[in-house]
């Protein structure tokens, strides 16, 4: 049985330390477009949302940079790009959303 996935819209966010340098925050976001591209899907829009305090604290940081990207992807590829983000030391967290 044969089967085409088709390509959904996904938005992920993602944190990284918040005294992380520029070319930190560079490269999580080349290692998540690189991520993307691997798994078949592009990466409609990025975009920084700056630096902002953390509820709880994360690795004894209080604040994250917050990255935010607009992905097309389909099912499989969101799944493979979770576990990545999953075992990258460089993210606190993640969120990858379906978009509707």
């Amino acid at each position: 049985m044969l089967y085409f996935s088709r390509m959904q819209t996904y938005e992920l966010t993602v944190i990284v330390d918040g005294k992380s340098t520029p070319a930190k925050q560079k490269s999580v976001v080349e290692s998540v477009e690189k991520l993307v591209k691997t798994n078949k899907g592009k990466v409609s829009k990025k975009d920084n949302w700056g630096k902002r305090s953390l509820a709880y604290e994360i690795k004894k940081s209080e604040s994250g940079v917050y990255l935010f990207f607009e992905l097309e992807l389909d099912s499989q590829g969101a799944k493979n790009i979770s576990l990545n983000l999953n075992t990258d030391e460089d993210i606190y967290r993640y969120l990858l959303v379906k978009k509707e």
